[in-house]
């Protein structure tokens, strides 16, 4: 069986089940977070991450192998989220429920100031973000939190690296206002 490095390069008809269970291991947390920030809710992100791979699953002979597994399984839930946004008419990054994400996001030994600095920081950040349009928000989100390159992003968009590198610099310019509002 292959490892996950020579995994772009299996021939589909000999990825099986197996190795197929190994790439929802290897990557299902990852779309899961990229869910839980398109769609603010973890439930949505939970189903939207099964749904993202079982539609995989059933697509994998469409996988031509002219990018890795992960930006295809990328593009696959970034387009399957914006369908759900688009049902749901549910813009927000985060509801209510997830304020647990703040709270619990300090470690034991800091001091109540701190947790209370830390939550109110990551609330001013949600809320710039919120204000962002979806583009913006979703450019951010790969760049920064998934951590990848302008090559991959514009892959999952349909845009050149170039038009990435711009958006991007108007994204984070826009934030920056919109962080600076919120204090």
């Amino acid at each position: 069986m292959p490892g996950a490095a020579d995994r772009s390069d299996t021939p589909l008809d000999t990825l099986g089940e197996s190795e197929f269970a190994d790439l929802y291991t290897e990557h299902s947390r990852a779309i899961y977070y990229l869910a839980l920030r398109l769609l603010s809710d973890p439930q949505k992100a939970e189903d939207a991450t099964h749904d993202v791979f079982l539609k995989a699953f059933r697509k994998m002979n469409q996988f031509r192998g002219e990018s890795s597994w992960r930006t295809w399984l990328y593009r696959i839930a970034i387009n399957h989220c914006r369908n759900l946004q688009q049902a749901w008419n549910d813009r927000h990054m985060f509801t209510n429920a997830d304020d647990a994400v703040w709270e619990n996001a300090a470690a034991k030994t800091d001091s109540p100031l701190r947790v209370l600095e830390t939550k109110e920081l990551g609330q001013r950040i949600q809320k710039a973000l919120d204000g962002l349009p979806a583009e913006y928000r979703l450019l951010l989100l790969l760049v920064a939190d998934e951590q990848l390159s302008y090559e991959q992003v514009g892959a999952l968009t349909d845009q050149s690296p170039d038009a990435v590198r711009g958006k991007l610099h108007r994204a984070r310019k826009a934030f920056t206002v919109l962080f600076e509002k919120s204090s």
